[in-house]
């Protein structure tokens, strides 16, 4: 626990001397931030509380659980094609490629492991002596030597169909041979060059053919002038999706390759206020571009409530790798984050959303979910290969944020019984891996505010 502390203490001075609590004087440059105050559209809390919960309190501790091996390891399908047209793209830089993990890299407990829920090798070994019917426990062979493959294949094939009814993504098949781990750590979401029609098609494809619009139907994109047309649900969609941008939209800034000046340099990576403000200046964006950050803050919301609302789960999980003293460490950590987590005084009100007359709440639902399933498909035309992994990362991580939100209130059972409500490995991984992009963003967002000169009000300590 000693090297989880000391990266929280030393992320939390190093904001401190980075940052600071004064005001900054404004210039021309803050065209980006002017809207970057107030209260958060449909949520109840200021952009400033945030601001401060997140790079105080919180992207510390998130930091440091995120470079454990459970959070860094993530199995995934990067070779599944493209549902809606073929791949036509290439990388501009060779950082696109996703460097793979060899399993005798591996963590012992992650070594040959198939997902099946969140129970892990560990817990079956704890488990073996129980007594009940338990479809997770290796007495099922048993049965399946009394029944033929057929009829094994279509009970996994029912147990997926019930599973999918509260899925919000296309989940990578577990039993595919194309499914390999990748460590995160070595494949960092930043600036791969990835641009270009290809690009604009998923991104078109998205906001065009699978966010909802006033009026309904298919058309226009939709916008801060008519997004208030539209009901409480599907703004809440579009907004989530916009934030999801603009989050990626800030890593790839935060994290900008510039070419070395001469031929025998290398180039380095850091910030590029260019490419911040091309982004999201007003006058590069008629004027949608400060709404495109607020909207960060909306989906942090969503996806922190969508935490907290889950603890009591996350708090009785192991973080099983094999390595006894550091899940145990990971244990503690995940439990402060989660303490932190759960303290934020005013959290997104998921009970609002789907409150209507029944039918018609369900089938707004569904249609939501549907929406957002097409999505998590969309990330498999993603041209670059880093682009896609973190892509199908921070889309499942949202797709398992509303999962959380708009199941039943299961906080009193999720320590009692799992089949109720479960959630795979890679969907706890995806959730804190994508929180974590969020977080960071929301970090960065303040750095970039320093360097372009925007002011802000003073923070009270």
């Amino acid at each position: 626990m000693i090297v989880l502390h000391q990266n929280y203490v030393y992320l939390t001075v190093i904001y401190f001397l980075t940052f600071g609590i004064f005001e900054v004087q404004s210039n021309s440059n803050s065209g980006c931030f002017c809207k970057l105050e107030g209260r958060i559209d449909d949520c109840s809390c200021n952009i400033d509380t945030v601001d401060y919960f997140n790079n105080v309190k919180l992207y510390p501790i998130l930091r440091s659980i995120l470079v454990t091996d459970f959070f860094r390891y993530i199995k995934v399908n990067l070779n599944r094609g493209c549902p809606f047209w073929p791949d036509d793209s290439k990388c501009a830089i060779q950082d696109c490629s996703v460097k793979t993990c060899p399993e005798e890299q591996l963590p012992p407990g992650l070594k040959g492991h198939q997902e099946f829920g969140v129970e892990s090798e560990k817990n079956g070994k704890l488990n073996q002596d129980q007594e009940t019917c338990d479809e997770n426990n290796s007495e099922l062979g048993a049965v399946n030597q009394t029944i033929s493959d057929e009829n094994y294949e279509g009970f996994q094939k029912w147990q997926q169909h019930d599973d999918a009814i509260d899925t919000f993504c296309e989940m990578d098949d577990e039993n595919s041979a194309d499914l390999q781990y990748v460590d995160l750590l070595l494949n960092p979401e930043r600036y791969t060059g990835y641009k270009g029609p290809s690009a604009h098609r998923i991104w078109n494809s998205i906001y065009k053919e699978n966010c909802f619009r006033f009026g309904g139907g298919y058309g226009p994109y939709t916008t801060s002038k008519n997004l208030n047309a539209m009901c409480l649900e599907k703004r809440a969609f579009y907004r989530a999706i916009s934030g999801l941008h603009s989050s990626i939209s800030i890593h790839l800034c935060a994290e900008h390759f510039t070419k070395a000046r001469d031929c025998f340099g290398k180039g380095e990576w850091g910030p590029n206020v260019d490419e911040f403000k091309r982004r999201f200046d007003p006058q590069h964006s008629d004027g949608e571009g400060p709404q495109w950050l607020k909207n960060l803050y909306f989906i942090y919301l969503l996806e922190l409530r969508a935490i907290a609302k889950a603890a009591s789960y996350f708090e009785n999980e192991l973080f099983y790798t094999g390595n006894e003293e550091n899940d145990k460490q990971v244990q503690v950590a995940v439990k402060k984050f989660l303490e932190t987590a759960k303290s934020f005084p005013d959290h997104f009100d998921e009970k609002v959303m789907f409150s209507g007359k029944d039918k018609e709440a369900r089938k707004l639902k569904e249609e939501f979910r549907l929406h957002f399933l097409n999505i998590s498909r969309i990330m498999d035309c993603v041209g670059c290969d880093k682009c896609r992994l973190w892509g199908k990362i921070q889309v499942q991580g949202l797709g398992t944020a509303f999962k959380i939100l708009f199941s039943k209130d299961l906080s009193t059972s999720f320590a009692v019984n799992r089949k109720q409500f479960r959630l795979s490995r890679s969907e706890v991984v995806s959730l804190f891996n994508a929180f974590g992009r969020l977080s960071n963003s929301v970090y960065h967002l303040e750095k970039f505010r320093q360097i372009l000169g925007s002011s802000r009000k003073k923070v009270e300590l």
